[in-house]
């Protein structure tokens, strides 16, 4: 769940770096095929890693997007949002917080945002073309444009130079701590019910439902 409700948020590394041009052009070019599509489904595999602390933890997720509306499961936890409300169902605390979704907390992360996180708030400088699972892909690194109360110094992207997707997410944080996304399906307008994105109480019995 640590690596679902986390968002992107980066040290500073020095004013002098711009937006990269190459970077850009690539980064534009994936949003607006993003903004293309009605609705995606992805599912992913995630690590979280930090060796001072011996902290290696393996999940998988995925995740269903549809305008400003997502569902996303993460292990036993599950974030729902139809736009206006947005639920987070933590399965061990037989807890779930509902807030407004324009409440939404800065740091939580929605695979909506997993899959923009590029398009606002960072600067950026394109890396290398490397080789992933046999594929080609732009390695594009991002760091904060407003570094201030932030935990990440970091964040590198692997965009596949053929197909034109989000293939891979590392976040590196102040700690030590690397999180690592691994895109392992992506799915372009699924179809697929509003009723999705709605908390449904009934399917929750003895869950508390707390309310920001």
């Amino acid at each position: 769940m640590r690596i679902l409700l986390t968002i992107i948020a980066l040290i500073s590394i020095s004013s002098a770096f711009g937006q990269d041009s190459k970077a850009q052009e690539i980064l534009d070019k994936l949003s607006t095929k993003m903004k293309g599509e009605t609705s995606f489904y992805i599912e992913f595999s995630a690590n979280i890693k930090n060796s001072s602390t011996g902290t290696d933890e393996n999940e998988t997720g995925k995740g269903w997007v549809k305008g400003k509306k997502f569902y996303a499961s993460y292990g036993d936890n599950t974030i729902i949002s139809n736009g206006v409300k947005t639920w987070t169902i933590v399965k061990e605390e037989k807890s779930v917080y509902e807030m407004d979704a324009d409440e939404e907390d800065e740091e939580s992360l929605n695979p909506k945002k997993l899959m923009t996180i590029w398009e606002s708030g960072f600067k950026n400088k394109y890396g290398k073309e490397t080789t992933l699972n046999g594929e080609k892909v732009h390695q594009i690194m991002l760091y904060p444009k407003n570094p201030g109360n932030v935990e990440y110094h970091t964040i590198v992207l692997y965009i596949s130079s053929v197909k034109n997707e989000l293939k891979k997410v590392v976040l590196k944080t102040k700690d030590g701590t690397v999180m690592t996304y691994r895109l392992t399906k992506y799915t372009s307008n699924p179809t697929v019910s509003d009723s999705k994105f709605v908390f449904d109480k009934n399917k929750y019995p003895g869950y508390t439902v707390i309310r920001d």
